[in-house]
């Protein structure tokens, strides 16, 4: 299972937030339109991403809601028949929430960089440390809160929630 630490946080100045990103990255900016459809899973997160090429990735996760830098575990599996599957998994599981979002992706070092605009929800920015099997979680921890503090994200911004939750709430 691949490992990341993660955060996601509510955007207070997403313009300025979006500059100092991308000050800070040696990749990018990539835009990325991606319509996340979840479905009802036992334990985890389930989702289906498919991306405006047509392209796609099941994506299995677990992750705590947790307001800081939390460990996610995952797994993904490329697909190149999405409409067959999101069927499939829809028949079988059930359908929970459909997150739509244009994601500006920015690489600093070993940290994906996401700034979202999420349909419904608003602006967020999301961190993933990539880990190896090696890696230390604790000094991951330290370098995502290294960049929390670097894009003037504050401990209110900072979400415990999943964009699928949040838009479950407002239902």
């Amino acid at each position: 299972m691949a490992r990341n630490i993660e955060i996601k946080a509510r955007a207070n100045d997403f313009k300025k937030q979006l500059a100092l990103g991308l000050a800070l990255s040696d990749e990018g900016p990539t835009i990325l339109n991606q319509t996340d459809t979840f479905f009802r899973s036992p334990q985890g997160r389930l989702k289906l991403r498919e991306f405006a090429d047509k392209d796609a990735q099941l994506i299995y996760y677990l992750r705590p809601n947790s307001s800081g830098p939390a460990l996610s575990e995952y797994y993904i599996t490329n697909t190149s028949n999405a409409d067959e599957l999101k069927h499939t998994l829809a028949q079988t599981l059930g359908t929970l929430a459909v997150v739509k979002k244009t994601r500006t992706l920015l690489l600093a070092g070993r940290t994906r960089l996401h700034f979202d605009e999420v349909s419904d929800l608003g602006e967020f920015i999301e961190l993933e440390v990539v880990l190896t099997d090696a890696d230390d979680v604790e000094q991951a921890n330290l370098e995502a809160q290294h960049l929390i503090d670097q894009l003037g994200i504050s401990p209110d911004d900072l979400q415990k929630a999943a964009y699928v939750d949040l838009l479950l709430l407002q239902q």
